[in-house]
């Protein structure tokens, strides 16, 4: 018991001082101080008086002070008093066997080590302690440090790189640091310079992945917002069929479709597609929707309406981005229909005689303020089935970098299915031209327009142009 006392006390005397920028972790008992207390205590326990003192530490010392020269019996005496006044008072014993131990442990200046820091190549090529008392560089670092007492530092370098300090302050005992205390604490530094980077990887990787989680939830909420603006249900046209698909390239996309009713009882399609992908594109779809929506019911006339549009994109659309829109007014009673294009990929329209398309000249939106847009108009006899397609259909490629092309996209047109099955041909089309493997490389929009043959009526055979 005497002899864990005694440990106890030279722990409680530190060579180190803790400063702010301090590595208090290393701290170390001086031989020589410990014997100077264990003289000096030796003589404060001589006597009846010395070994009857309360405090547990003060017996102890005097039991080693009767190693170094009092007699066995003495020594033996005050060992069972202390004994058994420890017994008697456990409680007292508790407290006094405790060893007293740092209590507070320096967590080191605040430094904001650049990489272009004179320090950090000085430290680099030293690799091991360096006193910094006597260095001289053009530092902010340094500087700090020295303001904040530290007078050794110890680079902790791993792979190369420089991941921390191990920062001391000047010893207690006023002498410098010896060679063994400079071996021992590069030695320290090689151990912790690889465990330092680990938990440096380990913590970036935790905040990158908490980062993507962010971006995923996000996006996801980003994706809700967009669906939003998609179109509910089909429209309700009696002898009409309607059907639609969209599948973005990544979370959100850039293309668009819409049925805007007019209040002249007409309905104006709307396919879009914006130049690039992702949130980017998504964020001026909402616009161009928005603008097409809220103009339609006003203007009407698809030229005009796709005119407006474009002068309202050009004034805040970001830079090398632009719009390609359709837009297409059907009157359901006479099939009769009127559409103007925006750069948009151009509408197939299966007939009795073949396969047309429906053609009109204008600028994408969002380029040049002041286009006009030009309109043509097209007479549907019951049984024809138009297909109004983004480019992520025609422009999609096969392992070899073949495209699928606007000839192939016009032939599936032709083969005959109609709504639904048409749409499902050319998906599986072109999941058997890109193989299992492929990632989709732009949206996927496509709207299928048929008028039942059941509208046909002999009195109205012949009537309307083409």
């Amino acid at each position: 018991m005497a002899q864990q006392v005694g440990r106890g006390a030279a722990t409680a005397a530190q060579e180190t001082e803790a400063t702010p920028g301090g590595a208090s972790g290393i701290t170390e008992a001086d031989p020589s101080q410990n014997g100077t207390r264990v003289g000096r205590d030796t003589e404060a326990g001589r006597g009846d008086e010395a070994s009857r003192g309360a405090r547990a530490d003060q017996g102890t010392v005097a039991g080693q002070g009767t190693k170094a020269g009092r007699g066995d019996n003495a020594g033996e005496e005050r060992a069972g008093r202390v004994r058994g006044w420890l017994r008697r008072d456990p409680q007292a014993a508790t407290v006094t066997t405790t060893p007293q131990a740092p209590s507070v442990v320096a967590a080191g200046p605040e430094l904001d080590l650049a990489s272009n820091d004179p320090l950090v190549g000085y430290l680099l090529s030293a690799a091991s302690a360096v006193d910094i008392t006597t260095l001289q560089l053009q530092s902010p670092a340094l500087q700090a440090l020295k303001e904040s007492g530290v007078v050794l530092v110890v680079p902790l370098i791993s792979s190369g790189s420089l991941v921390g300090l191990l920062s001391l302050g000047p010893r207690r005992s006023e002498r410098g640091y010896s060679t063994d205390d400079l071996r021992l604490l590069n030695s320290l530094a090689g151990y912790a310079a690889p465990a330092m980077r680990v938990g440096q990887l380990v913590r970036q990787q935790q905040a990158e992945a908490r980062q993507r989680e962010r971006i995923d939830q996000e996006l996801k909420i980003a994706q809700i917002i967009q669906q939003q603006f998609l179109p509910k249900s089909l429209p309700d046209l009696p002898s009409w069929h309607v059907a639609a698909f969209y599948r973005p390239a990544r979370t959100v996309g850039g293309d668009f479709y819409d049925f805007i009713p007019l209040p002249d009882g007409r309905v104006m399609f709307v396919v879009g597609d914006v130049t690039d992908k992702g949130v980017p594109a998504a964020l001026v779809m909402a616009s161009t929707h928005a603008l097409l929506r809220a103009a339609a019911p006003r203007l009407i006339s698809p030229g005009k309406v796709l005119g407006h549009v474009n002068d309202m994109l050009c004034v805040d659309i970001p830079a090398h981005m632009f719009v390609t829109c359709l837009a297409l007014v059907l009157d359901p009673v006479s099939g009769q229909i009127e559409f103007a294009n925006a750069g948009h990929d151009v509408p197939y329209v299966r007939t009795r005689h073949g396969v047309q398309e429906l053609r009109a000249r204008g600028m994408p939106l969002g380029l040049m303020p002041g286009m006009d847009y030009e309109e043509k108009s097209f007479q549907f006899e019951p049984g024809d089935c138009a297909l109004l397609h983004s480019d992520g259909l025609a422009e999609a490629h096969a392992p070899d970098r073949e495209m699928f092309g606007f000839p192939r996209v016009s032939q599936l047109v032709g083969k005959g299915p109609s709504g639904e099955a048409l749409i499902d041909l050319c998906l599986t089309e072109l999941g058997n031209f890109t193989g299992p493997d492929h990632e989709q490389e732009d949206d996927i929009t496509l709207v299928s327009l048929q008028r039942s043959p059941s509208a046909w009526r002999p009195e109205q055979h012949g009537g309307g142009g083409r």
